[in-house]
């Protein structure tokens, strides 16, 4: 088993399973017993553990990760350090890595991946924002829930494994895969690091495959520094071109020609979903198609200067293959050299062609004023949040200049330098000021003080004040302060208002108690503090409305003295829940076995009782569960013939843990259900063994009123022997049809 299976960190975060294993650090499934709620605990491994430079930059980046608030990033909650484990806690997500989403689809719809990804990448650029860089972005560290919504984790983890000693590629095994090129020759990395990344999972979604794999990972490493990925349009046709030219900007060997941030990436991607048709003319693809060399030449080279310097190497080796051939052959060889001249021409001619409709562009630029710029109206931002602001207004360069304290939000925009309504253009920079948050001020100590010199102090300390005055019951004087709200110590918003409590003088007077059931929990205990007496509250549910006092500690008249403390037991607005004992009598002549069904008002089945012998159970109890009251009909089933019919209906309180019938014909369910036998099956059986015996006899056997003659005539059982009918064979047989009819 698991050593930290079962250990409660912190004194507040019991372990209770396993959910994930990393190179780094296993992830627990943890109860915060403090807040009651289930947390993920992130425990990192000993080798780490042990490692002081680490720990040092991993307290440090902690701080950092843990100011990340964005609802695409697991959340963070706390971080713990001592001498033998480091852990963070965050947010636990009850959902399938992007990775097990990718391998289930193998490849995903364009939109999906967009849909994504734009998540990811928002993501991103509020960690950039704030000097944090993922560095180990994968479809393993993405949680994705069942309603599309994407979860980044692993936040500063990935930067911390560097160690001195360590090569590039031993950074990367595990997550080679999606690393950058100068995150795999061990460069410095930044946030474009992570663009590389996005444009590799984007990639991997798309085609179904990753750019660059193979079994070993230093290999892999190798082939994101110098190779270039297949096209992924080659692999799938079905990719828009326009898609395709955001995947391979991201994924540029070079930073400097990737997108510089998050945003930018953003922004291509919803332009491609306003028109999916549109390419942004990152890659240009202008091949003549009657020469396929060319075509070839062209494709798989993009840069013109490395392309002619690899063919005059081809031709160079070309012609020293040619030193082999015999003199009559000069001829062919002269013809195999010449193709590289109509290759080369080919590709001069293009390049001057492009060259000179680049320049008649820019010709036309500058007559038309120079490039054109979409203009737009400058947007109210003041009141919005900055990562909001950066989503909606993406056309805009929107820099922060500074940070302060205010009344608005933490994040929240108070000052734009472009007045609202001003025209802007596309890229235009706009300079914002950001709130801090409201700023918390601790309460001052104004206990025992008279209250006027308290108030001066709370406005000294930028706090409002509200008094109210109660009779003391701690001794003490009038007009001294008792107590504040919120209390003496804690902090509070900067302007806020204080509720001061003073001293009406002290209360020494019995004190009588009211009735207070029935009152709001405010009412009774506005009304106890004044008179001195302390109030404790106990919540529980009940079917009275919320906070209503259903019960107190002391009685209506009851007399108590200032200081003395009362218990009120008010309504939480939960229902109550209870378990009512239901008892039925079984008829004693009822064969068989039965079931009965606790059915409510709303054809929910509220509880089923087991079989039932009634033969050897004279009484059954079932034990019916629910909450609040419910009216509820029992229905009996016979085992046997499946028949069913009413028991009763019934009015449950399972506050009380009581019942009572509101209709009920339990002898009339039973034999509804046909749990009695037939009597009449032992007369049916007789008369037909009569006839033979008798042929000739009376008509007794066929006349049902006379078998019940003699129950009501005494004298007939001494008939037979004063009439001659002794001599009759059958006679003597014909008393005991009577005697079996009054049984």
């Amino acid at each position: 088993m698991d050593k930290n299976i079962g250990k409660k960190l912190d004194g507040r975060y019991e372990i209770t399973e396993l959910i994930g294993v990393g190179g780094m650090a296993d992830v627990y499934k943890a109860t915060d017993i403090i807040d009651n709620k289930v947390v993920a605990v992130k425990i990192l491994k000993k080798e780490f553990a042990e490692n002081e430079e680490f720990l040092r930059r991993f307290r440090n980046e902690s701080k950092a990760i843990a100011l990340l608030s964005h609802p695409n990033i697991v959340k963070v909650y706390d971080v713990g350090f001592s001498d033998k484990i480091q852990f963070i806690v965050m947010e636990y997500i009850d959902g399938i890595t992007l990775k097990e989403y990718i391998e289930n689809e193998k490849v995903l719809t364009w939109k999906d991946s967009v849909h994504f990804i734009i998540q990811i990448l928002r993501a991103l650029q509020h960690a950039h924002d704030r000097g944090i860089v993922h560095r180990d972005i994968k479809p393993q560290n993405i949680m994705l829930f069942t309603d599309g919504t994407i979860k980044v984790m692993d936040f500063g983890i990935a930067k911390f494994a560097r160690e001195e000693g360590r090569t590039a590629t031993d950074q990367a095994i595990g997550t080679v895969h999606y690393i950058s090129p100068e995150q795999a020759r061990g460069d410095v990395t930044d946030e474009k690091s992570d663009i590389y990344s996005v444009g590799v999972m984007l990639y991997e979604m798309l085609t179904g495959q990753k750019p660059f794999d193979t079994d070993n990972p230093v290999t892999v490493a190798v082939m994101h520094m110098q190779n270039t990925a297949e096209r992924p349009r080659a692999i799938n046709p079905d990719i828009p071109a326009g898609l395709e030219e955001i995947i391979l900007r991201a994924m540029e060997k070079d930073a400097e020609n990737r997108y510089q941030t998050a945003s930018d990436m953003i922004r291509d991607i919803e332009s491609f979903k306003a028109n999916t048709q549109m390419t942004f003319g990152y890659y240009e693809e202008d091949i003549p198609e009657e020469d396929e060399e060319a075509t070839q030449f062209i494709a798989e080279v993009p840069d013109s200067e490395e392309t002619i310097s690899q063919e005059i190497a081809y031709a160079d080796d070309d012609d020293d293959d040619d030193e082999y051939y015999d003199d009559e052959e000069d001829e062919e060889e002269e013809e195999s050299r010449s193709l590289f001249i109509p290759v080369m021409t080919a590709v001069t001619i293009a390049f001057i062609v492009v060259a000179v409709f680049f320049i008649l562009w820019l010709v036309k630029g500058v007559i038309n004023g120079g490039i054109q710029k979409t203009k737009y109206e400058m947007p109210n931002l003041v009141g919005m949040n900055i990562y909001e602001a950066k989503d909606e207004f993406e056309y805009l360069d929107i820099q922060i200049n500074d940070t302060e304290y205010s009344a608005f939000e933490k994040d929240a925009i108070y000052e734009q330098d472009v007045e609202v309504g001003d025209t802007v253009t596309n890229g235009q920079t706009v300079i914002v000021n950001v709130s801090l948050g409201v700023s918390m001020v601790k309460v001052p100590n104004v206990a025992n003080m008279n209250y006027e010199y308290a108030f001066k102090i709370l406005e000294q300390n930028q706090f409002k004040y509200e008094k109210r005055f109660e009779l003391s019951t701690e001794g003490i004087t009038a007009n001294n302060v008792i107590r504040t709200e919120p209390a003496i110590g804690e902090e509070a918003e900067s302007g806020s208002t204080v509720i001061v409590y003073i001293s009406k003088g002290l209360n020494t007077d019995d004190i009588v108690i009211d009735d207070m059931v029935g009152w709001t929990l405010d009412q009774a205990t506005q009304l106890l503090t004044y008179m001195g007496i302390k109030v404790e509250s106990i919540g529980e549910a009940s079917l009275k409305e919320e906070n209503t006092v259903i019960a107190q500690s002391a009685a209506p008249g009851d007399i108590l003295k200032a200081g003395d403390t009362i218990t009120l037991t008010y309504s939480n607005g939960e229902d109550p829940s209870g378990t009512v004992p239901f008892t039925i009598t079984l008829p004693t002549n009822a064969k068989g076995r039965f079931v009965l069904d606790f059915i409510d008002s709303k054809g929910v089945t509220l509880a089923s009782s087991s079989n039932l012998i009634p033969a050897y159970t004279p009484s059954a109890t079932i034990m019916v569960e629910g909450t609040g009251t419910a009216t509820v009909t029992v229905v009996l089933s016979n085992y046997a013939n499946n028949q069913q019919h009413p028991v009763g209906v019934y009015n449950f309180d399972f506050a009380n843990i009581s019942f009572r019938p509101v209709s009920e014909d339990v002898m009339k369910a039973f034999e509804m259900v046909g749990a009695f036998e037939e009597e009449t099956t032992e007369p049916t059986t007789e008369p037909p063994t009569q006839p033979p015996t008798e042929p000739t006899t009376t008509p007794a056997p066929t006349d049902p009123p006379e078998p019940t003659n003699p129950p009501t005539e005494p004298p007939a059982p001494t008939d037979p022997p004063e009439t001659p009918a002794p001599t009759d064979p059958p006679a003597p047989t014909d008393p005991p049809a009577p005697e079996a009819s009054e049984e």
